[in-house]
This record gives structure tokens, C-alpha cells and sequence, in this order.
């Protein structure tokens, strides 16, 4: 059962124009399965699938089995107001499918090791 989103971003530079391909192209390379986040957010905010919902995602060791993986495109702290007017969006689907009580954490709240996505996500989610 999903119970959480965990919120990443690419490592990349904005630009690039690095995209769910891109991403896919770089975790199979990896040895995964395919992309391992649920969603892509790009920098003018279009959202990209990757996994299926119902495929267990490949972004968070030990938090992958109940939650939802979201990329923005980008360094960490750079996202623009259309990815996180986006992300917004998808949180609020989210909250909708599974339930209001689904929290919303950076990837550098499950793995202090990770600084992505690069600024506090409850913060912002609360503002």
C-alpha cells in the first residue's frame, strides 16, 4: 500500500533536457529493471510516467515497497515554479488515490547520505 511520495530530482542540469528516456537509459545501465521513479517532472512542468504505479519503484533503498517516486528534472534546488506547480498536482492525485494520510518527504529525509531534491519538502508543501 502506498503511505508516501518521495520527492528526488535528476542531479542533472537544467537544460539538458534530460527526460524520463533519459533517466530510463541511465538506471537500466545501472542494472535496474527500467526507470525506477513513477513520475518525471520537466523543467517547463509537463510530467512524464515511468513505472507503473503497481510496479514497485527502484529510487529509495528500504522505501521503495510503499511509495511513489517523483524526479524533477534538474540540480538540487533549481526546480522551477512549474515543477513544483506540477508536483503539487500529482501530490494532490496522489493524496486522492490513496488516501489523505500519504506523507511527502525528500529523498535526503529517507537517506542523509542524498541532498536531493534539494530543498525541504515539507517546508515547502506547507507553505
Amino acid at each position: 500500500m502506498i503511505n508516501k511520495i518521495i520527492v528526488h530530482c535528476s542531479a542533472s542540469p537544467q537544460g539538458r533536457h534530460d527526460d524520463a528516456a533519459t533517466i530510463h537509459r541511465w538506471h537500466v545501465n545501472r542494472g535496474f529493471d527500467g526507470i525506477g521513479y513513477h513520475y518525471v517532472v520537466l523543467e517547463n512542468g509537463n510530467v512524464q510516467h515511468g513505472r507503473p504505479e503497481y510496479w514497485q519503484g527502484a529510487h529509495a533503498a528500504g522505501h521503495n515497497r510503499d511509495s511513489l517516486g517523483i524526479c524533477l528534472i534538474g540540480q538540487g534546488g533549481d526546480a522551477t515554479p512549474e515543477q513544483l506547480n506540477a508536483l503539487r498536482g500529482l501530490i494532490t492525485q496522489a493524496r486522492h488515490k490513496y488516501g489523505r494520510h500519504i506523507d511527502v518527504i525528500g529523498h535526503c529525509d529517507v537517506n542523509p547520505a542524498k541532498t536531493c531534491p534539494g530543498f525541504d519538502v515539507k517546508t515547502w508543501l506547507n507553505e
